[in-house]
């Protein structure tokens, strides 16, 4: 990983980026992340104020956690906000009028967990939850595959809810579709199997994707941003590859390029790492050059070890991979970088990147799961 000079200049990461129609001052995003502090799935106060925090210090683009659409199964957890229902959409609305006079932009993300696998341990025969094919993870089926009532509901509750994300006044979403959820389940070949439309080679399993982003565009302003999240890897299994080579890439990419993608969001545990043998480039990097869209980056920025090593070790955070990120974003690679555990161990960590005030870094360590500080 690539560490900055002392002497590094960060101008360029403070120079304002266009998603669709809107505007966004500089190029550092939060990354989503899971908190769980949302009791019966309404965001409080003191969500607002966590969000508006690191809008507050810098942060360009606030992404926020991600959130539950309207359909049964689509979260593992009570305390993961919902979007839907009248409780917690005003809360949103509040998160987003903070966000707002703080100076910043947000985006929704939007996600269905479908079969998760960090929740298979606890599901059985008869389970309410849904995957492309019932397989929780390869070779365990649990349940019937989904039916076109089903899948058809689910494109609707997701453009539901990217309509009421700009009713709101988001000034945008993103779609989670990576770290094997619903989404990333079709996208999969070993756990979507359907011999329908919905199934077949990489670009085909693309479909149930291509038909939600459709029908989120039909939904929302013309040049209201929808960014999809993808992951080579899953929660269950770190090294997967839904592309093997750029020829795969490619594939995957150029339907969901071509049903109204405004931006990719390449979800990676180390950003600075080669996509593919015999090049230099990153899946950002990559993903770029292949659709010409925007693209935000993301893995252990800041950080001094990758995010499942700093979970095991409690190691802590700092300027790490700066250098790596402005010479990647010079080189046109990305466009946003996403920062995550760094800006939980320090609301103003941007700032004091912006600043040159890098030795007042507070360090990241699991404890600040435990707080919305």
């Amino acid at each position: 990983m690539s560490t900055a000079p002392a002497s590094y200049s960060v101008d360029s990461i403070f120079t304002p980026v266009t998603l669709g129609g809107v505007r966004i001052k500089n190029r550092f995003a939060m990354a989503p992340m899971t908190r769980n502090f949302s009791p019966d799935g309404i965001p409080g106060p003191d969500v607002a104020e966590y969000y508006a925090r690191r809008a507050r210090h810098g942060v360009g683009l606030v992404i926020t956690e991600g959130t539950v659409i309207d359909h049964p199964g689509s979260t593992h957890s009570p305390c993961v906000p919902h979007f839907y229902g009248d409780k917690a959409l005003a809360g949103w609305a509040e998160v987003v009028g903070r966000v707002h006079a703080e100076d910043g932009k947000i985006f929704a993300q939007l996600w269905h967990v479908g079969l998760d696998p960090l929740a298979g341990e606890a599901l059985g025969p008869g389970t309410s939850l849904i995957g492309p094919s019932g397989l929780v993870a390869p070779g365990q089926q649990i349940t019937e595959p989904m039916t076109q009532r089903q899948i058809d509901d689910v494109v609707a509750a997701f453009a539901t809810a990217a309509a009421e994300a700009e009713r709101l006044g988001f000034d945008g979403v993103e779609l989670h579709g990576g770290h094997g959820y619903l989404i990333d389940q079709f996208f999969w070949e070993a756990t979507n199997q359907r011999t329908d439309a919905y199934g077949g080679d990489v670009a085909a399993r693309t479909r149930f994707a291509v038909e939600i982003i459709e029908a989120v565009r039909a939904r929302v302003s013309a040049d209201f941003p929808v960014v999809l999240r993808f992951s080579q890897w899953k929660t269950a299994d770190f090294t997967v590859k839904l592309a093997a080579d750029p020829q795969e890439l490619e594939a995957f990419l150029a339907p969901l390029t071509d049903a109204g993608v405004t931006a990719f969001h390449c979800s990676t545990r180390r950003f600075w790492t080669p996509e593919f043998e015999g090049s230099d480039l990153t899946l950002a990097g990559w993903t770029k050059k292949m659709t010409g869209k925007p693209v935000i980056t993301v893995g252990s920025v800041g950080l001094d070890s990758d995010y499942v090593t700093m979970f095991a070790e409690g190691t802590g955070a700092g300027t790490e991979g700066i250098g790596g990120v402005l010479d990647r974003l010079e080189r046109g690679e990305f466009d946003i970088v996403a920062v995550g555990r760094a800006l939980l161990g320090d609301a103003e960590w941007v700032a004091k990147v912006r600043d040159g005030r890098t030795d007042e870094l507070a360090s990241f360590s699991p404890q600040s799961l435990a707080t919305l500080a």
